[in-house]
């Protein structure tokens, strides 16, 4: 297990910036100039347009000009730097937008806050504005082996980037061709998603209509992971119960996928689907490769409670990286859609360093957010994706990122046998 989880220490005292990564001092993100920002932007494009990695912030330089003052980052320093506002601001210059993530690993008592930026998989990103003397409209940013994020200017650059985007592009025409081939002409290239909104709503009427939870004192919690293309009957039935019975981990006092589901499910038309015996909770795993849950979970003192949240999405984001895996999914990117509902003024009970003065609450009805990640990289990493999927999670009950602790050991328990 412990194989599979990212290697904080390790980029964080690599101590050497590179093509893959940069060093940044201790900031806050609200206090820094619009060129300041436009830094970040020109790094996050050019890593994205090369081979991917890591801006580190919350290491400084020491005399020598090496990166090796390991400040960390203040509480509201961290915060600061919102994946939702940062997000917004570095892909208004970049098209397409980067897909890149913020993480907030604690490392020897130091928080520090790291953007984990992918590689662009189908077409490389161009910047769409110019801002200070930091962006130049039009341009494609790289990032070279001597640490620096410049514009692409030599023609064996822009041809290395002509050709990624070439195999990108021809790598998913490989798999529209193959779906024509092989899978019976079930492809459907007109609006992928909805087709996958249809399935999930006849999830939900199912559920709906079977479901006897409503009066009881609970929240609804919905998960579906959708694959970037729609193939109608890409699986047999018999390759998803094989599938998911692979895939699945019997572990302590489950509260996602229980020992007795898959002996109790059964297969519709369409799907794989199982149905607890108190109708609490619902699943189903579609030819097509979609993956939906819900459930009505109890109300702990009240409140949705935090250790409940994360023993959920701990045992969720380990089966769906290894479900995905084994459908052959790694390469392609999976929509993950969360939803928490009935939950408007509900507080998060047994929260880390919570008193009884002081109440972390939900102020909207409903908890509603998505992310994208390969089934590659929920493998490679099935806690460090928990803990981005519960803190995501725990925001909506305005609690601060500074009051977890030890979420990630915490996340690899819950994932392991014992």
């Amino acid at each position: 297990m412990q194989k599979n989880r990212t290697d904080w220490r390790s980029i964080i005292f690599r101590g050497v910036e590179s093509d893959e990564l940069d060093y940044k001092a201790a900031q806050n993100w609200h206090e820094l100039s619009r060129a300041g920002r436009a830094k970040f932007v020109r790094h996050c494009i050019a890593m994205a347009n090369t081979k991917g990695g890591y801006v580190v912030v919350g290491v400084g330089e020491d005399a020598n000009g090496q990166p090796a003052r390991y400040t960390g980052l203040t509480e509201e320093q961290s915060s600061s730097f919102d994946p939702t506002d940062v997000g917004n601001f570095i892909n208004r210059f970049a098209d397409p937008a980067v897909d890149f993530t913020i993480e907030r690993p604690v490392v020897d008592g130091r928080r520090y806050a790291v953007f984990v930026i992918r590689r662009f998989r189908n077409i490389p990103h161009v910047c769409t504005s110019s801002c200070e003397n930091e962006l130049q409209l039009g341009t494609f940013y790289i990032r070279t082996p001597d640490a620096s994020s410049r514009p692409a200017y030599r023609s064996s650059e822009i041809h290395a980037l002509l050709q990624r985007a070439l195999r990108n592009q021809r790598e998913m025409l490989g798999r529209m061709i193959r779906g024509i081939l092989y899978e019976d002409h079930s492809i459907q290239e007109n609006l992928p998603h909805s087709h996958f909104s249809e399935e999930i709503s006849h999830a939900w009427n199912f559920f709906s209509k079977h479901s006897e939870s409503s009066a009881r004192k609970t929240f609804c919690f919905s998960l579906s992971v959708a694959p970037s293309e729609y193939v109608a009957e890409k699986f047999s039935l018999s390759e998803l119960r094989d599938a998911a019975a692979e895939a699945f981990l019997l572990l302590p006092d489950p509260v996602f996928m229980a020992d007795g589901d898959l002996k109790n499910a059964y297969f519709t038309n369409v799907s794989l689907r199982f149905l607890a015996s108190n109708k609490d909770r619902c699943w189903q795993l579609y030819q097509s490769g979609l993956f939906w849950f819900a459930a009505f979970l109890p109300l702990k003192e009240g409140g949705v409670s935090y250790r409940l949240l994360l023993k959920l999405f701990a045992e969720a984001v380990k089966f769906l990286a290894q479900l995905y895996a084994i459908l052959g999914y790694s390469e392609d990117l999976l929509s993950i859609q969360v939803s928490l509902r009935d939950v408007e003024n509900i507080p998060l009970t047994e929260a880390p360093l919570s008193t009884d003065d002081f109440e972390f609450v939900c102020r909207i009805p409903e908890i509603s957010f998505k992310v994208e990640r390969s089934a590659a990289d929920l493998s490679a990493s099935p806690s460090a994706h928990a803990v981005y999927l519960i803190k995501k999670c725990c925001e909506r009950f305005n609690l601060p990122e500074g009051r977890h602790r030890d979420l990630q050991k915490d996340v690899s328990r819950c994932q392991t046998r014992e």
